[in-house]
């Protein structure tokens, strides 16, 4: 095997040695992969930990169904902030109305529904049996609202159209906020005080379980119309229009006949740009991706100064190293022993030590990084992508700052480094 593969039996041997010189100075050896360690654990720790909060703020932006999109007046979210200019700009546009969704509705024959939907305060839901925290968020909502946010029903039914039109006092309870209030019974059929006001409780939503360490089910929907009416909005407020297509396939198709329409609805000259925003759940994990890709990027560049120093300093002791062992490297060459097979030697133990270090680093950094995901009751996540480029880093560290001191070892005048003391 050896004399077939000559190459890989040196590689070996080589290897061998490197790891061997490595272990008989474990404490310089230590000190030496230390620098390396904290290079890559504060790459990776980053990393961990704004994968962790990018899966779970991509499964919030989620929350609306695959084929559903919505019309604001405003932008959904912002990654980065918002300029004066566009501030202004958002602020001249026309509020987006009840009777132009109604409208839209009526001019339109490609999606599957239309919802529309407002959120009015977060406060306090008092029954008979405990009152709530005043952390309860309180939705308008029509019965298209429902496919579109994904929320199904477990217990009752859904808003009906004629709750919306006659501006009905019921409701439908988030998970969450049910189990919370009516601890031992079904809430459907009972009352609820939302700011001193009665409403029935006409069903409830299943389980979409915590985010953020919040609670995705601790929310309360009442007809938009009835919330308008007792909360105020009429004149000021602007709703969001939540439009599904049937399948993946026509999604394209139904947003360009939705935009279209609402062009014409709002009097938009043509050649000019929207007076409103669409959102998907693409557009806005894209949008936060590249936001998160710079921060990305910059974390990367300030570790690398870390990296940097510590293979400055694998070189220095390399070349220590190379110093001390200058008798051992005359006695190699002297039985046979190539230039190559120096290099090799001690490019290995170069890269030995950071791929040590780098391992350290990838440890410590997984399990500091999933310290948030444990602390905000999410999922651990290992970056495996962040992981193979940290350790592939750390060999191009060990072959950039070793390749000198290896260099020097192999080019040692063999008589002289026998006669060295």
């Amino acid at each position: 095997m050896n004399k077939k593969f000559p190459f890989l039996a040196e590689f070996r041997e080589s290897l061998s040695m490197a790891l061997g010189a490595i272990a008989a100075h474990k404490l310089r050896s230590a000190l030496t992969l230390l620098g390396v360690l904290v290079g890559v654990f504060s790459i990776i720790v980053v990393m961990t930990a704004m994968r962790v909060m990018q899966a779970n703020i991509e499964r919030q932006l989620s929350s609306l169904g695959s084929t559903t999109f919505m019309i604001r007046k405003w932008p959904n979210t912002t990654f980065g902030g918002v300029s004066d200019n566009d501030w202004q700009k958002y602020w001249r546009r026309k509020n987006i109305t009840l009777n132009q969704a109604r409208q839209l509705e009526d001019k339109i024959t490609l999606p599957a529904n239309i919802g529309v939907e407002t959120a009015f305060w977060s406060g306090e839901i008092s029954t008979r049996y405990k009152t709530s925290a005043p952390t309860v968020r309180l939705y308008g909502e029509t019965p298209g609202s429902f496919p579109a946010h994904n929320w199904n029903i477990a217990d009752g039914r859904a808003l009906l159209e004629a709750d919306v039109d006659s501006a009905r006092s019921v409701c439908v309870l988030g998970y969450g906020l049910a189990t919370n209030i009516f601890p031992n019974s079904s809430p459907v059929g009972e009352e609820v005080k939302i700011g001193g006001v009665n409403y029935s409780v006409i069903g409830t939503t299943e389980a979409k379980g915590g985010a953020m360490g919040g609670d995705q089910d601790n929310f309360i929907i009442v007809p938009i119309t009835t919330g308008m009416n007792r909360y105020g909005g009429w004149a000021y407020r602007s709703l969001n229009i939540l439009v599904a297509a049937p399948d993946r396939a026509s999604y394209d198709a139904v947003l360009e006949e939705v935009r279209g329409a609402l062009r014409v609805l709002r009097k938009v000259p043509p050649g000019k740009e929207d007076d409103f925003e669409i959102s998907s759940n693409d557009s806005l994990i894209e949008q936060f991706k590249n936001f998160t890709r710079n921060v990305r990027i910059g974390v990367a560049i300030v570790s690398s100064i870390a990296l940097l120093a510590a293979g400055i300093g694998i070189m220095n002791i390399m070349l220590v190293s190379v110093t001390e062992r200058t008798r051992e490297i005359g006695i190699r060459r002297a039985i046979g022993a190539k230039k190559r097979n120096i290099m090799v030697q001690f490019i290995l133990e170069a890269i030995a030590l950071c791929e040590v270090g780098g391992a350290f680093g990838v440890v410590f950094g997984i399990l500091g990084g999933n310290i948030l995901a444990l602390v905000l009751k999410l999922p651990p996540v290992i970056p495996f992508d962040w992981v193979a480029l940290g350790l592939a880093i750390c060999s191009v560290v060990g072959i950039i700052f070793g390749t000198y001191p290896a260099w020097k070892a192999a080019n040692l005048d063999p008589i002289e480094s026998l006669r060295y003391e």
